[in-house]
Parts: structure tokens; sequence; C-alpha cells
């Protein structure tokens, strides 16, 4: 687990409640875009102070911004303030997904768990070991509300499709708990390499434990597989778990340790 220093959490979070409450906060609508990327000038830093370590990776909380008066991400960390090579394209902010509709309407960036946005710091950091010429990750979605997740749940609850969504009142998603990325692997050009089929693939060729057998029936290609497990291979080596059905999806840990360790976003 990642360790803040008491005193200055403490007064981090007392000084974050007391502006949410005392403060009138004055809308700023300007924004910077960035390789895609939509940042909200208004935020709030957390003051200069504690030191967060991973893996070897270190960032101070000066580094760590959240939304100003948010308590749906107020614990939890954009990962483009830890490390801006990592792109971010959030397909629920859009209506390219598999719903049409879209979910994030309030939601500016990939918000994850502060160690497991350290974990994902530490994954671009290891592909860029390997001489892949400029490759980055480029995340799909990250922090999920519950309320986003009952959406897609009552969508295609009905459907043959519904193994792919788990169902809120039965089986938390890790999405909810900042502790699960969706993501794949972009050139340097930022855009993101063949995987075989797109985010959001309501099928076979999705899943990961028989890629061999897809290539056989002519559903993916060498170089698809190829792809997905340099994803796969970064991705272990900083912590996180892959699950069968879907090549983009990746846990942060187990569904119980997420629930003892972190909060639900509802």
């Amino acid at each position: 687990m990642l360790r803040l220093k008491k005193y200055s959490l403490l007064f981090a979070f007392v000084f974050f409640f007391l502006n949410c409450t005392n403060r009138n906060i004055e809308s700023d609508s300007s924004s910077i875009i960035d390789n895609g990327i939509i940042a909200d000038a208004d935020l709030w830093s957390l003051s200069p102070s504690a030191s967060l370590r991973i893996n070897s990776v270190e960032a101070t909380e000066s580094e760590l911004t959240i939304l100003k008066c948010n308590p749906q991400l107020a614990n939890l960390v954009n990962i483009r303030d830890l490390d801006t090579t990592i792109l971010v394209s959030l397909k629920y902010a859009t209506t390219n997904n598999f719903t049409g509709m879209i979910l994030y309407d309030d939601i500016d960036g990939a918000y994850l768990q502060p160690d497991v946005a350290l974990m994902l710091v530490e994954a671009q950091r290891y592909l860029n070991t390997l001489q892949t010429d400029g490759l980055r990750l480029l995340v799909y979605d990250a922090a999920r509300p519950l309320s986003v997740q009952r959406i897609m749940w009552n969508l295609i609850k009905d459907t043959r499709f519904h193994r792919y969504v788990s169902n809120p009142d039965e089986r938390l998603s890790l999405h909810n708990f900042g502790a699960a990325v969706d993501l794949t692997i972009a050139n340097s050009a930022g855009q993101p390499l063949d995987m075989g089929t797109d985010f959001d693939h309501f099928g076979r060729a999705s899943g990961i434990t028989n890629e061999e057998g897809l290539i056989e029936q002519g559903l993916l290609t060498r170089q698809h597989v190829q792809n997905r497990e340099l994803l796969r291979r970064v991705m272990r080596h900083a912590g996180f778990r892959p699950i069968c059905g879907e090549w983009w999806h990746f846990n942060a840990c187990s569904r119980q340790e997420a629930m003892q360790r972190y909060e639900l976003i509802e």
C-alpha cells in the first residue's frame, strides 16, 4: 500500500474540505488541448510535501492534481499529472463506445488510485526501455462511477453480450474503485496499434486465452497477437493482471482487495 506522510495528508484533506465548503469557486472555461487531451485549467493542487513511491517511481503531492471539490475523484490521481507521455482518449466521454452515448460529461481525464496510477507510470517506463521506437500507452477508460456502471448494465443486461459488463448489484467492476484501466499501445504518432479488434468489441476475437486458435480461424493475425503480448508484458511487469475476455482490460488487484483498500466511486 502506498503511504502518505501522516500530517501532510491530514492538512491536505482539511484544506480541501474547507475549500469545498467555504469558497465560492469561479468557473474557468479555459482549457488546454494537448494530444487530444482536454485539461480543465480550474484545478486545485495538493501542497508539496509527502513523497509517493512504488516500483521505484517517485512523485511528490505537488505533482498530483484533483478536480476542485469533486467528491467522486477527490482521492484519485490524474495519470497525466504523473506522466505526460501516457495518452488518454476517454471513449465514454464520446459516442464512440458500445452504448453510442456520452457517459462522462463531468470527467475530463483518466483518474486512478494513487498507487495504481504509479503502477501505470511504471508500465510506461518499462515500455520505454524495450526500444520500441516511441510507443506510448493510450488509455481508453480508468475510474468509472457506479452510476455510469448502472447505465451500461441496464443497456446490455437483456442482450447476449451481458457477460461483458459487470452487474453492479452483484459484482462490482474494479473500474468503480479506480483500480482498473482499459488501454492499448499507440505508435509515436499517437495511432493505436492494431490489436485485431476495436476497444469494446464483444466477441471471441477480443479474448486472450486462445489467440493461437483465433489465428488459425483467421480472426487474428500473428502481428495482432504480438501487439497484445507486448501490452500484456509491460502491464504485467508493473503488477497489473489481464482478464480473459478483453485484451484491453487490466486490474491492479483482486476485487476483494479493492473493496478493502479503496472507497467505491458512486
